[in-house]
């Protein structure tokens, strides 16, 4: 994972997201979402898990459920872009997943407890590709990424939804 990202041309919806990223490093950037995850979680209670600041509004349960979802679907494209899949891979709708997530009836730990394990599994991953591997690219959608570029979403994504959850929710 010693390879890192230049500026690309990513339609805005996932441009976004890499643009949060500061650390041009991809490695380093795991290295410095890993302590805000670390600050960032314990900081809220069981109680406060179950806030939404508006009507129709993710609960910090759902947001960290929709966390979790997207990370494993982008982990997903990401090693099958690395095995050169050529498959168009599906994109996915965030509000339906949402729907059917069943966060609000997990804890708060249950679901910080799996958001962790499943940091560390892409972490696992990231670590497995060569600097080939980071600049294969495939089709999700009508998205073409890199293998690379799916691991600063994976970051980008991440601090999107803390800003979030700082700004309205903490």
């Amino acid at each position: 994972m010693s390879s890192s990202i230049s500026p690309t041309n990513q339609p805005g919806y996932f441009q976004r997201y890499i643009d949060l990223v500061k650390e041009k490093q991809l490695e380093a950037a795991f290295i410095q979402q890993s302590k805000e995850i670390k600050v960032l979680l314990p900081r809220i209670s069981e109680e406060k898990s179950m806030y939404s600041y508006a009507t129709a509004k993710w609960t910090l349960r759902e947001i960290l459920q929709h966390l979790i979802d997207s990370e494993r679907i982008f982990s997903y494209r990401a090693v099958c872009f690395a095995r050169k899949e050529t498959a168009i891979l599906p994109g996915f709708d965030e509000n339906d997943y949402a729907a059917e997530s069943n966060a609000n009836n997990r804890s708060w730990e249950s679901l910080t407890a799996e958001f962790v394990a499943v940091r560390k599994s892409t972490l696992f991953l990231f670590d497995s590709f060569t600097s080939a591997m980071l600049d294969t690219k495939g089709k999700a959608g009508n998205n073409t990424l890199s293998v690379e570029e799916l691991g600063f979403i994976i970051i980008g994504h991440f601090r999107h939804h803390q800003s979030i959850m700082e700004e309205l929710y903490l």
